[in-house]
């Protein structure tokens, strides 16, 4: 297990491995870390810094928490009330919507070239951009520098759903890697049984569930899924404080009752961890302040798991209990010339 104590400038190491023999084994880091709120250039130097740190431990697996690039707008209110939004709440959006990234963009490349440069996979929480709306988004990239693809969050969380749009059936990715088949499940999503079970049928290994909740409930889920999907669970949050985040007026924190949290105030207490899917808590929950949480992984540990409990497999009933998931891409717009030959009739060959 390895976990780093925090810093300003950087995160230093003290390492305690453990050793595993005669199965493949997987190094895997959760960062937990705030973001340079409205500072993407900044935030993503700092995504850089932990990713070399993590490069220097031997990980083969960084994952990032939700919404790193772009933040987590934790306290804000966007000045909204049922039946009308502030002035100053429409021009925090234009802000929070030009903190946002472009999936493909200039961010999306120097990620991909990280990877394939320290030979790492990466998961990264951000937020895209994508026209007017904006989506609690994960990237994955693979150690050769590719950039794989995207997990946009389905359900938004109560005021979430005020500032981001809703992901569709076509973002649940799986994807088979170098360390493993990895995926991602964001926040209380991972509280959906249904989209869980999505990610257990596409034989999801290393399961990434970037948040933005600290609170000690959220370690009886984790500790849940590992055991459910007979997989490795990687948690990753940020750990913050008020002055992570623009001063009043600028940025006025709600949430706090009438005065707003002194600077020092941890406003979101991090609790990353990694657990196995035997249950074992390999690392963390850290609860202390900026960290890199590593383990080894063992991944016979899956199969060994799987002997027990296969949620999909021998455990399944089909028979009485089945689920069928949409994984096409749902448009609002479409243009009947786009479904068109140049001899003017459909294509069934392209749908």
């Amino acid at each position: 297990m390895v976990e780093m104590a925090e810093s300003k400038e950087a995160v230093f190491a003290e390492v305690e491995m453990g050793v595993s023999t005669g199965t493949r084994s997987v190094r895997a880091t959760v960062v937990q870390a705030s973001t340079i709120f409205y500072d993407t250039p900044a935030t993503l130097d700092k995504a850089e810094r932990l990713i070399v740190e993590a490069a220097s431990l031997g990980s083969q697996l960084v994952v990032f928490p939700e919404a790193f690039l772009g933040g987590y707008p934790r306290g804000n209110t966007f000045g909204v009330v049922i039946g009308s939004r502030t002035p100053k709440g429409k021009e925090d959006f234009r802000k929070y919507h030009a903190s946002a990234i472009d999936v493909p963009g200039p961010e999306v490349e120097r990620l991909a070239a990280l990877a394939g440069r320290y030979k790492m996979s990466i998961v990264m929480g951000c937020i895209e951009r994508d026209g007017g709306t904006l989506y609690c988004t994960v990237l994955f990239f693979d150690a050769g520098g590719e950039y794989l693809g995207k997990h946009r969050k389905l359900m938004p969380t109560a005021s979430e759903r005020l500032i981001w749009g809703f992901g569709d059936g076509s973002t649940l990715p799986v994807f088979d890697t170098s360390v493993g088949k990895l995926g991602a499940v964001i926040c209380w999503e991972n509280r959906m049984p249904l989209l869980r079970t999505a990610m257990y049928g596409k034989g999801i290994e290393l399961y990434c569930a970037p948040t933005a909740d600290a609170r000690g409930s959220w370690q009886a889920s984790m500790l849940h899924i590992a055991l459910e999907g007979g997989c490795f669970v990687l948690s990753a949050n940020q750990f913050c404080r008020r002055r992570d985040y623009p001063p009043s007026p600028e940025y006025i924190y709600g949430g706090f009752g009438e005065a707003e949290p002194g600077p020092e105030e941890v406003v979101c207490a991090g609790g990353s961890v990694i657990i196995s899917p035997t249950g074992t808590v390999l690392a963390g929950p850290n609860f202390d302040g900026e960290a890199l949480i590593t383990a080894d992984l063992d991944m016979a540990d899956i199969v060994r798991a799987k002997f027990d409990f296969d949620v999909v497999g021998h455990y399944a009933r089909p028979d009485v209990l089945s689920l069928t998931v949409r994984d096409q891409a749902v448009q609002p717009v479409t243009y009947t010339s786009d479904l068109l030959s140049p001899y003017g009739r459909k294509d069934m060959l392209d749908m």
